[in-house]
């Protein structure tokens, strides 16, 4: 292979490997996030860990696979692996969508580099990890939700020597094929040493001359929405989540959430701020750790200056003085919160405790209207326990009352929960309990329905209430009458709410083409495929309304110029 260049390649892979030559209708299952369906936005995870290694001086490259694929249909893999020097490989199966293309990906490189190990990290790896680790393409396992610097120590024990046994939270084969678990004992209690830079992705692509390899997500430069991850581990108990309180116990041994300080999240938020004008979003709700927490840390970043629109998401409703606190301190912010549903009784079976009332909702948006902020994201989901498809359609027509205020600042967008239910969520591990029926369990049998021709095969379940079918079903018929809703309130143009309407009509009348044997040929699939391609960021609504409007200069050129000049030097 020649001597290494790197000591950490991490890639990223698409959600199905070979997705350019497979005729499969993903569906809207992307809609509400900034990726496409190959779900190409890469964990954040893999900018904290290149940091932490590259501050302990290792040289560490990020490739995001999925988007160079997406990007040039004639990129090949192998052939960009077979030019990597690394000395170790880490793929991330953070999310189950990756079920497929993680592998995959793995297998290609134990094919070029059979002497290169290949390691796997992330929350569903974590899960499947022993599943993972008696697969000849994989060698280590990372568990939990903190693996920097058990990542620095396994690339020293590589290429310096010393103990596998040593390293926590590792996952390992030995020599005559012994399968070890080390203890999962690397659990830091503060999350200050763990830092996004920004800079380092621009010096990366120009060290490494690549530079989509380095983009989160198709379409960043254009929008380039950065996140800055406040805490590790949850204090709620939503029963589909796969990071919930009690899925984190078990899974990472997190027995409550930890925090970055005040100063610290603000100094990364404000890093973010120096490079970029896009939006930066601070996920998990900052009120988990307290009103004073939450208050102090909107006071750093105020006191940072930063200029930047800064979104907030919150898991239950925030007291109205701490809105009216944001609003003094920040020129610019945003947030969004997640009913699930309209019917209280469909909400509280998803939230329990955290379950609130639709008066209460509303009063807290018609007060937080009343403020300066930019918007308003409320989020729906179909899917859930108690929920039908009456249930589904009047969950819009609530949507069609809240845009009837007459303020297009607040956002309602809906989507299906899928494809999959999350490894260790409440509802994948007592699926009956819940009213649901599981149709995976392994990570193989995952891997496999992700090839399937149609989302509504991929889907890895289904409800007392709804059956695949009807779950699909009440997805388009909602989606066409939240788009009409738009429409008559001037959320959308008639021209573009046209559109949507024929997107959705279209992927109807793919599904049920693909339910046809006839369509089966080679020649029928690569006609599937150009059509289906259309589908890839948009089914059921326009992506743009996640995005917040573009400026003309999206970076800041000082700061983008002096970390091009630090990466030509390095």
């Amino acid at each position: 292979m020649g001597k290494p260049t790197m000591d950490l390649l991490l890639l990223h892979p698409p959600s199905v490997y070979d997705f350019r030559e497979q005729a499969i209708l993903y569906g809207p299952v992307s809609d509400m996030v900034p990726s496409s369906v190959m779900f190409e936005i890469y964990p954040i995870g893999f900018l904290t860990m290149a940091n932490y290694l590259e501050a302990h001086g290792k040289r560490v490259r990020i490739c995001n696979l999925a988007l160079r694929m997406l990007d040039d249909g004639r990129f090949d893999v192998p052939r960009f692996l077979a030019a990597q020097r690394p000395k170790l490989i880490g793929i991330d199966l953070h999310w189950m969508p990756h079920a497929h293309g993680a592998l995959e990906v793995a297998k290609i490189c134990k094919e070029v580099h059979p002497e290169v190990p290949v390691v796997l990290g992330g929350l569903s790896a974590s899960y499947f990890q022993r599943e993972l680790i008696e697969r000849p393409e994989v060698d280590f396992v990372l568990r939990g939700d903190s693996t920097e610097e058990p990542l620095r120590m396994l690339v020293e024990v590589l290429t310096e020597g010393g103990q596998l046994a040593d390293i926590p939270n590792l996952s390992w084969r030995d020599g005559a094929g012994g399968v070890h678990q080390n203890e999962l004992r690397y659990i830091p209690m503060t999350l200050d040493g763990v830092d996004v830079r920004p800079d380092l992705l621009v010096e990366m692509a120009l060290r490494y001359r690549d530079i989509k390899g380095v983009l989160p997500f198709q379409g960043w430069l254009r929008n380039p929405t950065t996140m800055v991850l406040p805490l590790k581990g949850c204090a709620y108990q939503c029963v589909t989540c796969g990071s919930s309180a009690r899925t984190c116990e078990v899974l990472t041994k997190r027995s409550e959430p930890v925090f970055r300080s005040p100063e610290n999240l603000a100094a990364n938020v404000a890093a973010i701020a120096r490079l970029s004008k896009g939006p930066i979003v601070i996920p998990g709700d900052l009120l988990q750790a307290g009103e004073a927490y939450a208050r102090a840390a909107i006071d750093a970043i105020a006191g940072e200056r930063v200029r930047n629109e800064i979104c907030f998401e919150f898991f239950d409703l925030p007291p109205l003085a701490f809105l009216q606190h944001i609003d003094r301190q920040l020129s610019a912010w945003s947030f969004e919160l997640s009913p699930e549903s309209h019917d209280e009784r469909v909400r509280h079976a998803m939230e329990g405790e955290a379950g609130y009332s639709n008066e209460a909702l509303e009063a807290l948006l018609r007060e937080a209207l009343r403020l300066n902020v930019h918007r308003i994201d409320v989020f729906f989901m179909i899917g859930l326990p108690h929920q039908d498809h009456a249930s589904v359609m009047a969950t819009v027509d609530y949507c069609g009352g809240l845009f009837a205020w007459g303020d297009r600042r607040l956002q309602c967008l809906l989507s299906p929960m899928g494809p999959f239910l999350d490894p260790g969520s409440q509802i994948f591990e007592q699926p009956e309990a819940h009213g649901y029926r599981r149709f995976a369990t392994t990570l193989e049998e995952h891997r496999e329905l992700l090839v399937k021709p149609s989302w509504e095969q991929i889907l890895n379940y289904e409800t007392e209430w709804m059956t695949r079918a009807e779950l699909v079903d009440a997805t388009y018929d909602g989606a066409e009458r939240l788009n009409a809703l738009k429409v008559k309130h001037g959320y959308l143009s008639r021209a573009r709410g046209k559109r949507v309407a024929q997107r959705i009509a279209a992927a109807r009348r793919l599904r049920e083409r693909l339910r046809d044997p006839a369509e089966g040929s080679d020649a029928a699939q690569r006609a599937l495929r150009g059509e289906i391609a259309r589908f890839s960021h948009d089914t059921v609504g326009e992506k743009r309304e996640l995005f917040w409007p573009r400026r003309l200069l999206a970076f800041h050129l000082p700061a983008m110029i002096a970390a091009l000049w630090r990466g030509l030097r390095a």
